[in-house]
């Protein structure tokens, strides 16, 4: 169960895909009127591993749960399966943790599924999630994880499963036009997304794998964004000959990429893209012939996430 948790309906972060529309203003500011709003919080016991809670959100119900400093919001299964329903995870502060935590059904706002932010320069940590279920058919409805500006710490992403999202499953790179915190992912999996699978600005994407088919969307599998360096190392990312594998650089600034142990797709443009400067540096253990498997320690569905078992 988790220790601390806040809940309000109706609140929401900001995440629309273009970086450069999302406000800093509007994060702190639904994480603080969720704050207002609340009424305080009991603290949880914890619980074994086969053990969780569940919230199921109403239909039409946008629930939103804060974790804030030195928090730990775990074994949670969020059941989102109701016509219209949606929730988020909204952290910040500092040395917070998000584990164990699984979202059943498919998610249909436009908010972030989770909203985070280490702004106290520690090092937060989210592991073991699934939000493998998707979103609802529409234009940029569904976003996985959303790292704001003023991300100013470290964030630990492990084993976290985001599927079929409108938007980016993985959007991490905002800090880069901001505090300039740094983002290591590990043993995630994403398929299926729009805009971009993995998306960040300074950090790590390790023993990863990305998919593209024709089930829903089509994003890059690493979208690097300045200020880098950005290291890829020991992925898998199979783009179906929908989009790149990598691309380097936007909006007028590049980034550097080095690529290590890892297998991509040529067949869409050669598989790399370079752009605005950016540079794409690939080492001699690197091919073209991913394994689409989930990482292991990745789960594989709600229920094994909430329960700590995958």
């Amino acid at each position: 169960m988790p220790q601390n948790p806040r809940t309000n309906e109706n609140a929401s972060t900001p995440t629309d895909g273009r970086q450069s529309r999302i406000t800093r203003r509007g994060f702190v500011g639904s994480i603080a009127g969720v704050a207002t709003a609340t009424a305080g919080a009991a603290a949880m016991g914890s619980v074994a591993a086969d053990d969780y809670e569940t919230i199921v959100v109403d239909a039409g119900e946008d629930r939103t749960i804060t974790v804030e400093s030195g928090e730990t919001f775990e074994n949670v299964l969020i059941d989102v399966s109701a016509d219209g329903a949606h929730a988020t995870v909204a952290a910040q502060g500092t040395d917070w943790t998000i584990r164990n935590v699984g979202i059943e059904g498919r998610v249909s706002g436009k908010n972030a599924v989770f909203g985070v932010a280490d702004t106290g320069g520690g090092t937060s940590t989210i592991e073991n999630v699934y939000v493998g279920d998707g979103a609802d058919a529409g234009h940029r409805i569904g976003l996985g994880i959303w790292v704001a500006p003023d991300h100013s710490g470290h964030l630990e992403i492990d084993g976290v499963n985001v599927q079929e999202m409108g938007d980016n499953s993985f959007y991490c790179s905002a800090p880069g036009d901001g505090a300039g915190g740094t983002v290591d992912m590990r043993n995630c999996y994403s398929a299926n997304s729009w805009v971009s699978h993995f998306r960040l600005a300074e950090g790590t994407v390790e023993n990863c794998v990305a998919i593209n088919d024709e089930r829903h969307e089509d994003g890059r599998g690493v979208w690097a964004w300045a200020p880098g360096d950005v290291e890829v190392r020991d992925c898998d990312f199979d783009m179906g000959g929908r989009h790149y594998a990598i691309e380097s650089g936007a909006n007028g600034s590049g980034a550097t990429v080095e690529v290590s142990g890892t297998e991509f797709t040529t067949d869409f443009h050669g598989g790399l893209n370079e752009v605005d400067g950016g540079t794409i540096e690939l080492a001699d253990d690197v091919g073209h012939d991913p394994d689409d498997a989930l990482p292991d320690g990745c789960p594989d569905s709600a229920e094994a996430a909430a329960s700590g078992v995958n």
